[in-house]
């Protein structure tokens, strides 16, 4: 039998910021842009939660709902490197570690229970790790497959653990409403209310012909898959050739463009963090975009030279995007990716010239270094910032 946890460090931007700085512990915390700017809302706490704000949102409308909040720009370094450690405290329980995002992962927990115990006493144990080593709580699904898992993980957060054995997907379902079913959006949720689905006991007695007939061959087979608890295959496992990508899932579908661009920056970032901290190199990005019909399509481009920093990365991502997107098409799921890596240490073909692509490159590997050296988050990219002049330390002055 199978068995997968899907691990999810909860409200992880708003936690760390809440660890180091112990004054904001308890109070809603919200990550992105700056109050007064069109900017959005990447990530936030809890205590935000309960005032109506979530990621995605227009920062403009955050602050109406939450006047009195610690709004703060995003340390894409500082929670690259936490999320490392995480991920290396789970590298030592399973080889087969999929990190999909900078703050969950899936791991493949199939035979390890005569060298652990059982899936329940090794997640405790797993739980009560990281909590020791970074002060942060996860949530752990259990489940003998990755979609499960990842429902599972979300049954009882924050700090939450949750075990769907096998035979028991269909009794774990039925306790779900439709908009706990991970991929079914806003727009999908009105479509089957349009056919009196209000639940996913309904869903289930639909063939899936007819949902195929009412949601194209994409969508309803996912929607099939997804009422019965079969992994409609999202979660795949990345290409043998080694890569390193990280995607993010929209609350609700968008074709926002500043949404769309900033999450783009914001990966782009995680990605080349990932990418010099693990001493690879490479030439190949890749955009994965997953639309509201849960068609996903996928653009590559291959450069002449390595890739230098996180800027060359959006930017290159950004014009495969604009390829891919009409702008009107509303999108679901956004990722990038580098592939083909070799290892940093391999030489690279000699150039005549020093070109500002390794002067960006040293600047990157600059702040790699004074972020490995100061646990303070001193040094951050300004093109996640979007900082005044004058402003202290990494707090947002008062409107």
């Amino acid at each position: 039998m199978e068995v997968y946890f899907h691990v999810d460090l909860d409200a992880f931007y708003a936690s760390v910021e809440q660890r180091d700085n112990p004054e904001y512990k308890g109070k809603p915390v919200i990550i992105g842009a700056k109050p007064g700017t069109r900017g959005v809302v990447s990530a936030c706490s809890y205590e935000a939660r309960e005032f109506g704000v979530h990621s995605a949102m227009p920062i403009s409308r955050a602050f109406r709902r939450c006047p009195r909040g610690i709004y703060l720009p995003p340390r894409m370094e500082r929670y690259s490197e936490i999320s490392k450690i995480v991920m290396a405290i789970l590298d030592s329980y399973s080889p087969e570690v999929q990190q999909i995002s900078i703050d969950e992962a899936f791991i493949n927990m199939t035979g390890t229970e005569r060298l652990f115990g059982s899936p329940r006493k090794v997640a405790e144990k797993m739980k009560e790790e990281i909590r020791s080593k970074t002060g942060l709580t996860i949530s752990i699904g259990i489940a003998p497959n990755k979609y499960c898992a990842k429902l599972a993980s979300e049954f009882d957060k924050p700090d939450g653990l949750h075990e769907v054995t096998a035979g028991g997907e269909t009794d774990f379902l039925n306790q779900l409403s439709l908009n706990d079913l991970w991929g079914i959006g806003k727009k999908t949720l009105e479509r089957l209310a349009e056919y009196n689905i209000d639940s996913v006991i309904k869903l289930r007695e639909f063939k899936i012909g007819v949902l195929k007939k009412l949601f194209g061959n994409a969508g309803g087979e996912y929607l099939y898959n997804a009422a019965r608890g079969i992994d409609p295959g999202i979660f795949a496992e990345e290409p043998k050739s080694h890569s390193i990508s990280s995607e993010r899932t929209f609350p609700e579908d968008t074709r926002d463009k500043d949404t769309i661009f900033k999450t783009l920056l914001d990966l782009s970032h995680q990605v080349m963090f990932r990418l010099m901290s693990e001493k690879f190199k490479s030439k190949t990005i890749t955009l994965k975009l997953r639309f509201a019909d849960f068609a996903t399509t996928t653009a590559q481009k291959s450069l002449r030279h390595n890739i230098h920093s996180a800027e060359e990365i959006y930017r290159e991502g950004k014009s495969l995007l604009e390829k891919r997107w009409d702008r009107t098409a509303l999108i679901r799921l956004i990722g990038v990716g580098l592939s083909s890596l070799e290892r940093a240490s391999e030489p690279d073909q000699p150039e005549l010239f020093e070109d500002d692509l390794n002067k960006r490159k040293k600047v990157e590997e600059a702040v790699l270094r004074i972020r490995r050296q100061h646990d303070s988050g001193a040094v951050v990219k300004a093109s996640l910032l979007h900082k005044n002049k004058g402003e202290r330390k990494n707090h947002y002055e008062r409107i």
